[in-house]
């Protein structure tokens, strides 16, 4: 990277750390200022939290480049978070509240006993430590493709940051940090979905690219066709989605962390109902930004195979000099036929959009056939195992084609998108860890500064340990959907044994107890099989968890 570049970043990056240490300093020095900063963060934070924690880095790298390959019909798998944010802002924020909890498991020793409160809670550490991994890899191995970094040196220093100023300043500190992470988040996404229409040949614009997209497949934002082996449609956002965001705001203490720290019932609820407000346009933002960057790749060469360091293995071989040689021909071809196809739309030619529409599509096939056979060489020649290169779409369009400056600046956006989500982790991994565990099974008897202390220090082992995965998590394909893929398989059983606590008052606690590790098995094999797309794991979990309880319930009496 240029100079200019470096200092962007190191200057972003230390600049939204430091104002959060700043007003973390604030905090209390006990377990509540420490975990949920001292209940007193308004609506505001409580939303721009919310969303920071969910939109991590795996969102700004690999949504991009979902819609670039596979247009923007991801945007359903958040069809179902509006209506999931309105049952838990009336259901479980006035309950959590009420008993004014640290973490979301405490309510279910409350009301069934301590043993499903533990299970619960190592159901939601498990998969949380694994995809907080995950998130650490996500930016490192993108940039250690595309810059040439080191992969084992950009996990640790990632990690490492958000853990030192998660052990130092505390959930306040998060909320700070995420409150800026956002608006350069957010900032940095408009600024690379202009440029890449700033870029288009002159007399193409926004609305133009869209309409380009569009005959392209890639503006496919809606699909009502019924199908459970269908990962997005209409059905699979709005019932699988719904279940997945009710379990993930509802009871993933990464998220429940967040609004508790809210100073009051309704600046809880209103920061949660924001986040559903603004989530579903936000995310289609960064897709409708895949979407204008695959339109400039109409007009820009794209190179066969988006991770250089595996094309570099075969790109000297004289079979991809020869794949290389058609596909420029057909993308000169192609060119062509798009900008013929752009004059037809400006025109309102019917014949000519239709014809031309049909032209542009037969050479898209082509494409797509050559960078299948791209893929294939490198598989032969090199035994290249990571052939998914959608996470590596943006980030190359950033580095090769933004202007000085503005690289730094997107690159900044990548890792305080990891950095946000990896806090909110850190801190609820500890807070379930100290509260949930430690408290409660081995040492009830503490003083304030004892508690403290101790999750300084769980804090700095679970930072620790995310960065030991990390170094382990690669070859996974798209990580937008390795995460989501994960989180489908917890999320359903642990949303099902609170539905029981909440809605079914005659199931006790070992009813719930062994129905919750049953449905669980039922989940892994499902997936295992590979019975259903991934979304409609979490209803079946949930379903089985309540169905199981209920019998397991009429057996007892």
């Amino acid at each position: 990277m240029n100079p200019i570049d470096w200092a962007v970043l190191v200057l972003t990056l230390g600049g939204i750390v430091a104002y959060g240490l700043w007003h973390g300093r604030a905090a209390q020095r006990n377990m509540e200022g420490y975990l949920l900063a001292d209940r007193r963060m308004p609506w505001y934070h409580v939303t721009l939290s919310v969303m920071a924690t969910q939109a991590s880095a795996i969102t700004f790298l690999s949504a991009p480049g979902q819609a670039y390959t596979d247009g923007m019909r991801f945007v359903q798998f958040y069809f179902g978070l509006p209506l999931a944010m309105i049952v838990i802002s009336v259901t479980f924020i006035p309950l959590f509240r009420k008993l004014k909890v640290f973490t979301a498991y405490q309510l279910l020793e409350e009301r069934f006993d301590v043993k499903t409160r533990t299970l619960t809670s190592l159901l939601f550490l498990i998969p949380r430590a694994l995809s907080t991994g995950v998130t650490i890899a996500a930016p490192s191995i993108i940039l250690t493709t595309i810059l040439g970094w080191d992969l084992y040196w950009t996990n640790i220093i990632t990690g490492a940051i958000v853990t030192i100023y998660c052990v130092f300043g505390g959930s306040r500190t998060i909320s700070y940090t995420q409150l800026q992470q956002m608006f350069v988040v957010l900032g940095g996404m408009f600024i690379a979905g202009y440029m890449a229409v700033k870029m288009l040949p002159q007399g193409l614009g926004f609305a133009d690219s869209l309409e380009i997209a569009g005959k392209f497949g890639k503006t496919n934002v809606l699909d009502w066709k019924f199908d459970l082996s269908n990962r997005y449609n209409v059905w699979s956002g709005f019932i699988g989605g719904f279940f997945l965001q009710l379990s993930y705001f509802g009871t993933d203490q990464s998220q429940v962390g967040r609004y508790l720290s809210g100073e009051s019932v309704s600046e809880s609820r209103f920061g949660l109902l924001m986040n559903g407000i603004l989530k579903v346009p936000m995310q289609f933002f960064i897709l409708m930004v895949g979407a204008l960057v695959f339109v400039f790749y109409q007009f820009e060469q794209p190179p066969l195979f988006f991770n250089q360091t595996e094309l570099k293995k075969v790109e000297q071989t004289p079979q991809y000099q020869s794949l290389l040689a058609r596909d420029t021909k057909v993308f000169e071809q192609k060119k062509e036929a798009v900008s013929q196809l752009a004059t037809a739309l400006k025109s309102d030619d019917a014949a000519a959009v239709n014809q031309s529409t049909a032209q542009v599509l037969a050479l898209n096939k082509e494409s797509n056939a050559l960078r299948k056979e791209a893929k294939d060489l490198m598989k032969q020649t090199s035994g290249a195992t990571d052939l998914n290169d959608t996470n590596y779409i943006f980030l190359s369009f950033v580095t090769k084609y933004l202007p000085v400056g503005m690289i730094g600046l997107l690159i900044a956006v990548i890792l305080l998108a990891s950095m946000g989500s990896m806090a909110s982790a850190f801190n609820s991994l500890s807070s379930c860890t100290v509260v949930d565990i430690y408290y409660r099974l081995i040492n009830k008897n503490g003083s304030e500064q004892h508690y403290y202390q101790f999750s300084r220090w769980v804090t700095l082992f679970w930072g620790i340990f995310c960065i030991i995965v990390a170094q382990f998590t690669a070859n996974i394909g798209s990580l937008i959907e390795a995460v989501n893929i994960l989180g489908s398989w917890f999320y359903g059983t642990i949303l099902g044994v609170f539905l029981v606590a909440f809605y079914f008052k005659s199931v006790k606690g070992d009813a719930v107890f062994w129905a919750a590790i049953l449905a669980e098995i039922a989940v892994i094999y499902c997936w295992w099989i590979d019975l259903t797309a991934f979304l409609w794991l979490n209803l079946i979990g949930c379903v089985l968890v309540v169905l199981l309880s209920l019998l397991f319930g009429l057996f007892r009496k």
